[in-house]
């Protein structure tokens, strides 16, 4: 099964009415309740909520959205069908599925990090097997688990792109380039600055430096209020997402980190929804960042102590590197 629209992209091949989903993106509450009572369905739920529902039953009710559908699906089908819901769609197959799952089960001003702090053990262990997440753990750490892929899917999914009900259908199909928000940051900070594009900050970084970043960010969690411990276990979830904005920022600002690059870290964090509300997980986060920046080859420039604590970090992760090259040396041996 192939799912799309045309224009030779992925997932182009499933013939859908075009019309009737151009009428569904444009519609208003009102519209799509109508379209709703006329169809036999449930007129419940805000217009995302109604607009999937009607998406999911006119325009793809030949196809399995079920959770077991939605696994079953290859990675360019999955693409495809985001695209008809007008969400993002890019990502990796895991991501796409949890996003597509989401889309049509929840409503995101409803399913939110705040929310997570209300559900009962249960409830939450039900969220982790869907989002094939891990399921041991006590309730603090479950609810970590789903905070983390609500932090990372934030915006992704629930509401359609802003061009689809101004416009219309033609731009479903585009391919998306960067995170529109968070360019429009970075284009902010610049104040027409030259970009220096330095090698070393478009390269993720090792899992050695993440490794190390997500333990400094729960280093003795259990020390901590236990609202410190969930804000700490949500970011830890994400420490890639983490590293993949210093990279941005470190591309954006020369190769510079300091006080307005932590801030403008902050600022996005923030605007993903992540919870740095607190003083201690904000502290924690900026002096992770720091370690991270170092690492990339940052120019440090806001006082000796960063680079005291990124020297330590990088110590510790020339360590774990050098016991990864020791354990496939000796797997070679064998």
């Amino acid at each position: 099964m192939t799912v799309g629209g045309g224009r030779g992209q992925e997932g182009s091949a499933l013939d859908v009415d075009r019309v009737l989903l151009d009428a569904l993106f444009r519609g208003r509450l009102v519209e799509l309740r109508e379209r709703a009572e006329e169809a036999g369905l449930s007129k419940s739920g805000s217009v995302e909520v109604l607009r999937a529902r009607l998406i999911q039953n006119q325009v793809l009710g030949d196809v399995d959205l079920s959770w077991d559908g939605i696994q079953s699906m290859s990675h360019k089908d999955i693409g495809g069908m985001l695209k008809l819901f007008g969400i993002k769609s890019s990502g990796s197959h895991k991501e796409r599925r949890q996003r597509l799952w989401l889309h049509l089960t929840f409503d995101s001003r409803r399913l939110t990090v705040e929310r997570l702090a209300e559900m009962e053990r249960d409830e939450l262990h039900e969220l982790c097997q869907r989002l094939e997440l891990p399921l041991t753990g006590n309730r603090t750490v479950l609810m970590g688990h789903v905070a983390g892929v609500l932090t990372s899917q934030a915006n992704g999914w629930g509401r359609i792109k802003r061009s689809l009900w101004r416009s219309g259908l033609p731009e479903v199909f585009e391919v998306e380039v960067v995170d529109e928000d968070e360019s429009e940051v970075i284009e902010a900070e610049q104040d027409d600055a030259v970009l220096d594009l330095e090698p070393e900050f478009e390269v993720p970084s090792p899992n050695a430096v993440l490794e190390d970043a997500g333990d400094a960010l729960v280093h003795e969690l259990d020390k901590a209020e236990p609202s410190v411990q969930g804000d700490l276990l949500t970011i830890q979830a994400r420490v890639e997402d983490l590293e993949r904005m210093i990279g941005t920022i470190l591309r954006g600002h020369g190769g510079r980190w300091g006080s307005d690059e932590e801030a403008l870290l902050i600022r996005l964090a923030e605007r993903r929804g992540w919870p740095l509300e607190r003083d201690e997980v904000r502290s924690r986060v900026i002096a992770v960042a720091t370690n991270i920046a170092e690492i990339k080859g940052a120019e440090i420039g806001d006082g000796p102590k960063q680079r005291v604590d990124s020297m330590e970090a990088l110590d510790r992760v020339r360590e774990r590197m050098r016991f990864a090259e020791t354990l496939i040396s000796e797997s070679n041996e064998e």
